[in-house]
Parts: structure tokens; sequence; C-alpha cells
């Protein structure tokens, strides 16, 4: 991938959000070793050997899947805002805005806004593209959840809850009497908030050309598969720990615990998704030792392999 941007611009771009990523790392790295020891290091070292390394390339490339996937549905959305740009260049900042996904909501992906801006993108164009994402992410992961639901009645609000929010934001933003006579009334009022209310409402436009049926459909489809892998890889694990569950119910604990991360709004999810993947896999029989491990590497593979790729493709921003 070639460097989107050069120069000494380039390297104070990069260098505040690198040292970020290296303190998330960093503290994830004392949590995960804090969760090894309570559960018992020496089992859950067996149990990372016993998986193997053809398994651990395996969800590697499940999660490359996921991202390639979601890649491909983020380019259609710039396209659809009329805001195309050369793939190399979008596949760049994309991978890049990863190396902040860690942050809260992961709103530190709109990095990519900043990355591609000089390319041509309206920020208002890629702002929308990524809200887009967030909502088609939210979506995919409860369509995924629902898989397992019946099955576990405690999860029912919880998934219930973000299904409502999702579809009175959707309503919300078709609302476009309401959207134009805020944006009036901004642009009427002026000052500082104003001209932030007016560009949050052009943001809101753009945001609801993303959400025709025919571009839900495709955003909804292309994320379904996209997290679906991700599950898949998480079963997966569970068979290589010598503790399978059926697929239903493995890809019910991996997309509800995505779900309990993105709506905690800590950075990544971080700690909460844990917490309730562990718990999950102890209430369907698993020891601690391999509910952690299963939960580690699972993070790993995912996130922590999404962010060591995003910070690749953001250090190269450097001169």
């Amino acid at each position: 991938m070639k460097p989107l941007a050069g120069g000494a611009a380039g390297g104070a771009l990069t260098g505040l959000p690198l040292r970020a990523v290296l303190w998330s790392v960093a503290l994830a790295a004392l949590g995960y070793l804090g969760l090894s020891l309570w559960a018992g290091w020496r089992e859950v070292a067996a149990a990372v050997a016993q998986v193997g390394p053809w398994v651990l390339l395996g969800l590697l490339a499940l999660s490359l899947l996921n991202y390639l996937l979601r890649f491909a549905r983020w380019g259609r959305y710039l396209a659809l805002l009329d805001a195309p740009v050369a793939w190399r260049i979008n596949l760049a900042a994309y991978f890049a805005g990863f190396a902040l996904t860690t942050s809260p909501g992961k709103l530190g992906e709109t990095l990519r806004s900043v990355l591609l801006k000089p390319h041509g993108v309206p920020p208002a164009a890629s702002l929308a593209a990524f809200f887009a994402e967030r909502a088609s992410d939210l979506l995919s992961i409860l369509v995924l959840a629902a898989l397992g639901l019946w099955a576990h009645a405690p999860a029912r609000p919880v998934v219930g809850v973000a299904l409502a929010f999702v579809a009175l934001a959707l309503l919300a933003v078709q609302w476009t009497a309401l959207i134009a006579a805020i944006d009036r009334r901004a642009q009427a009022r002026g000052g500082r908030l104003a001209r932030l209310v007016v560009k949050l409402c052009e943001i809101v436009l753009h945001f609801r050309r993303c959400f025709s049926l025919p571009a839900m459909s495709m955003g909804l489809a292309l994320g379904v598969v996209a997290w679906l892998a991700e599950g898949i890889g998480f079963w997966w694990l569970l068979v290589a720990l010598d503790h399978p569950l059926p697929l239903t119910t493995a890809v019910f604990i991996y997309a509800f615990a995505m779900l309990v991360g993105g709506l905690s709004f800590l950075p990544g999810g971080l700690g909460s998704s844990e917490a309730v993947m562990i718990g999950l896999l102890v209430l369907q029989g698993l020891p601690e030792p391999a509910a952690v491990t299963a939960t580690l590497i699972c993070r790993l593979a995912t996130l922590w392999f999404a962010v060591a790729l995003g910070a690749l493709c953001l250090g190269r921003q450097r001169p």
C-alpha cells in the first residue's frame, strides 16, 4: 500500500494515534495477563498450545475476510454518496482506521475522513459512510444474535433494546421535514454551535442515502456474512480446544458479546465483551481456563489483529 501523504504533516498526523494504540495495547495486555492468572496460567498456556498454529492462521484468515467484506461495503457507501476513490488509496485509509478501533464507539475510525479528504472525499460523505457502517454492523450482529436468542432468555431485553434503538434511529433519519427544519433554524441563528448543527444535518442527509432498500439490503448482507465468518472462527476455536458447541450457540455467544461490548461504549468493548464471552462459555459447561483461553484467542484474532493491521497501515503514512 502506498502512503497517502508524506512529509512532516504525515508524521504529525500519525504520531498521536499510534501512541494511543500503544497505550491501548499495553492496558489490554495487562488485563489479559490478569485474566490468565485468575484462570490459572498453566492451564491457559496448555490450551493455547493445544490449538496449534494452523487453527490460529485459519482464525486470522476468517478475520481478514471480515475486514475485506466490510471494506467492500464501505467502498459501495462512498460510491452511493458520490465520493468514489481509487481502491488502493481507499483500502489503505480504511485499514488505517482500524488502528483506533479500540476508541469508544469506534469513533477513532473517523480518522479515515482525515486521510481521504486530500483525495477529494468530503468529510460529510466519509462520516456518513462511517455511521452507515456502524448501523449496518449493529443490524448484522443483531441478526446473528437472534440465532440463539430464544435459548438465552436473559439476553432478550438487551437485543430488544438494541433493535428498538436502531429502528428509531433509522426512522428519525428518514424524517426529512424535521431535518430540514432543524437545518433552517440553525442557519438563521448563526454561531459556532449552529454551524455544528448544520454540519450534522448535512451528514444525516448523506447518511440516509445509504439506507434506501437496495443499499440497506447490500449492507446487511455483507455485514452478516462478514461477522458470521468470525463467529464460525470462534466455533472452530472451541472445537480445537475439545469443547465443541453447536454452531448456532457459538455464533450467538460471539455476536452477543460483540453487541454488549458495542453498547457499553467502552473502548473496543474491552472488558465487557470478554466478561460476557467468558460468562456464557462457563454457563455452557466450559471450565474457566478453557473459557478464558477461547476468549483471549478470539479477541487477539479479531480485535487486536485489526488493530495491528491498522497500526501498520497508519505507520506507513510517516515520511
